[in-house]
């Protein structure tokens, strides 16, 4: 059984799909960012990063905090979305690591000024706006030559991009403007472990759709 601390942030949203789209079952630890429950004391014996998600896993007593890593880790675990041969293992790092040292970072810092603190900095809102733009048209070309992230088949690169991606509304991006992004967004949105995993732990939330 794996224990899932997590709040509902894109990050927090790759390792609750994962687990869903893994079929594994998982205790939910919420740990509310809001009121920085991510600072106690128990919480940082897991996660020293103080960041969400993190999991135990008591098959083997393995501890990891670190979305991307986790993904990894649970791919592994359970033999899912495996890449066949080194060169699409590659592929996949790539745009993972393209999700975790760019796209999530960037569109963070769209939230952060964009949304919560709107008129504060207009150099920042117009540096990461702008950012974000760049970004996407980086996502949008892939996918004109790929069905999915890393290749013709979904997997973890997917998972990690996709919640970032709906919040598109949080970093006023219009999906229409990115005709292959919303196809692909469409299409993930629709599975079923998506759907199962995205209100995790549960405030309401529906999955955007333009």
């Amino acid at each position: 059984m794996i224990d899932l601390y997590t709040w509902s942030t894109p990050n927090g949203r790759k390792i609750s799909i994962m687990l869903e789209e893994c079929n594994l079952e998982y205790n939910l630890k919420p740990i509310n960012i809001t009121k920085d429950e991510q600072f106690n004391a128990n919480f940082l014996e897991i996660s020293p990063n103080n960041k969400i998600p993190a999991i135990v896993d008591h098959d083997n007593g393995v501890s990891m905090m670190e979305s991307g890593a986790i993904l990894m880790y649970l791919s592994e675990k359970t033999k899912t979305f495996l890449p066949n041969s080194n060169e699409e293992r590659w592929r996949r790092d790539e745009w993972l690591m393209f999700q975790m040292a760019s796209l999530g970072p960037m569109l963070g810092q769209v939230h952060h000024f964009v949304k919560f603190n709107a008129g504060k900095s207009i150099y920042a809102e117009e540096r990461y706006s702008g950012e974000a733009l760049r970004i996407y048209g980086v996502l949008e070309k892939r996918l004109n030559n790929s069905e999915y992230v890393a290749g013709n088949s979904y997997g973890i690169a997917d998972i990690s991009i996709w919640p970032w991606v709906s919040r598109f509304e949080w970093q006023k991006i219009d999906l229409k403007k990115f005709p292959k992004i919303l196809e692909w967004y469409k299409k993930i949105a629709s599975r079923e472990a998506v759907i199962r995993g995205y209100d995790v732990p549960s405030t309401g939330a529906e999955i955007p759709i333009p």
